[in-house]
């Protein structure tokens, strides 16, 4: 599991992430656990992006800073990513993050933290496809540009709150997320970031996202640790 580093002065400033591999099915990941780590977020990545994407490290830093773990993970293997139809294949996606969540309940260090899901994209469905599920144990989830409408049936079983951050002009997958906050019957809130598209690329608006999710994060995390 993750090993300490030392600042300037010898003193420890908390964790180094460790690369990782969930097995089954074999999936690489990068889990960090900072000192006194209060929760841990799971990323469930979209099409197209993984684990090394600066965007996804950069918003995993600052939750870092902020107490909570981080595991970036990509929910294929190498040779199923030029696969289109494991790629959107959202009951795949939501089967390995229950195997992802179930595997870091069995390890000592990760046992007892709060998990919460951080998606995006495909990534967002299916966390919410996962969550729906009884045995999945998350705490709480945030979308960041998602297709939570591709989670379909699942939306209304989902007991967990849950946010939805979408860009205000991202027009057309902020329609899809207002017809998917109407099927949550759990805890939820629809956050629109002005002037930002679907990536978040504008100046201030990934920063604007980070603020969003990390405080709906520390609430509902930290109060599903500490019981």
């Amino acid at each position: 599991m993750p090993a300490r580093v030392a600042g300037s002065g010898g003193e420890s400033v908390g964790f180094a992430g460790q690369e990782v591999q969930i097995t089954p099915p074999g999936l690489e990941g990068r889990l960090c656990l900072p000192r006194e780590c209060c929760a841990l977020v799971v990323f469930a990545h979209g099409s197209g992006s993984s684990r090394f994407s600066p965007r996804n490290n950069y918003v995993a830093s600052a939750f870092e800073e902020r107490g909570l773990g981080t595991l970036l993970f990509d929910l294929l293997r190498p040779d199923e990513e030029t696969d289109r139809a494991k790629v959107f294949d959202i009951e795949l996606l939501a089967e390995r993050l229950l195997v992802t969540t179930g595997w870091l309940g069995s390890h000592e260090d990760t046992a007892d933290l709060a998990i919460g899901y951080f998606g995006a994209s495909t990534g967002a469905a299916a966390a919410l496809a996962a969550a729906a599920e009884e045995e999945c144990g998350v705490a709480a989830i945030v979308s960041r540009g998602g297709r939570p409408d591709l989670a379909g049936a699942a939306l209304p079983m989902i007991s967990v709150p849950t946010l939805l951050i979408v860009g205000g002009q991202d027009t057309q997958v902020l329609a899809l997320n207002r017809e998917a906050l109407d099927q949550l019957r759990c805890e939820k809130a629809l956050e629109i970031v002005p002037g930002a598209g679907h990536l978040f690329e504008e100046p201030g608006a990934l920063d604007a996202v980070i603020e969003l999710a990390r405080d709906w994060f520390t609430r509902h995390l930290v109060k599903a640790t500490t019981g």
